[in-house]
């Protein structure tokens, strides 16, 4: 996005539609259908074993799935004011699907009793920070310098990683970092969403639009705090 809504004054009572409650709640809709075709297609992939067989046949398509997933949020967050309704929805589907592949290869690797508990745990989590973003009169937008900081680090790690193998410790250290770094992003995120709904309210275009967008900050932070839970927790299969 080209602004910062906690810029401008927040006036949650200025819309021509929905409420603040009903476009929370659509936000929050959309972001569940995003991680149903997630979840939907990773399990679908792992019971036909077309993992496998994609693997097997493009070695590096798990690479060619991530590439396809920064495009497509990049392209979100920049072009989101000048592309049309259908097109952020089509946009974020095609992300949730394309990430469910790269989900699918974790329940290759962890046992699914494991991904069960984290994918629980990672409920009660999200939905308990999600609330307090959402009730507290707090001004979380002095958190983003720290969260923005321990992403920069998680991502940098995680382009190490691949090339230096990590100690077990320090990965669990890393997990916990990037598990505190997520929780706060779910209470931040769900707080901007009265952000958004503030400075869109006139528009009920662009109001539909930043929910979606609202819709997938919330939806990666639900998989990437579900992703460090399952790492920290998770027993892999033999």
């Amino acid at each position: 996005m080209s602004f910062d809504p906690y810029e401008f004054d927040r006036d949650y009572s200025v819309s021509q539609g929905d409420t603040l409650g009903q476009y929370t709640a659509k936000t929050f809709l959309w972001m569940v259908l995003g991680l149903l075709v997630t979840f939907g297609v990773a399990v679908g992939c792992w019971i036909t074993d077309a993992t496998i067989y994609a693997i097997i046949a493009f070695p590096y398509i798990h690479l060619v799935v991530l590439v396809a997933t920064l495009i497509i949020s990049f392209t979100m967050v920049r072009r989101l004011e000048k592309m049309a309704v259908g097109t952020a929805i089509a946009l974020f589907v095609t992300f949730s699907a394309l990430f469910g592949f790269t989900l699918s290869i974790y329940l290759l690797v962890y046992r699914l009793t494991a991904v069960v508990l984290c994918f629980l745990l990672t409920a009660v989590y999200f939905g308990a920070l999600a609330a307090y973003g959402y009730v507290t009169k707090r001004d979380l937008s002095n958190l983003r310098t720290i969260l923005f900081s321990g992403l920069i680090f998680l991502i940098i790690f995680g382009l190490l990683s691949m090339f230096i193998p990590s100690l077990e410790m320090f990965d669990r250290v890393i997990c916990l970092v990037g598990i505190a770094v997520f929780l706060g992003y779910t209470a931040y995120d769900t707080q901007k969403i009265k952000a958004f709904y503030g400075y869109y309210s006139a528009s009920p275009e662009m109001l539909a639009k930043a929910s979606i967008f609202s819709a997938l900050q919330l939806y990666l932070d639900f998989i990437n705090l579900f992703l460090y839970l399952l790492r920290f927790l998770g027993n892999k299969r033999n």
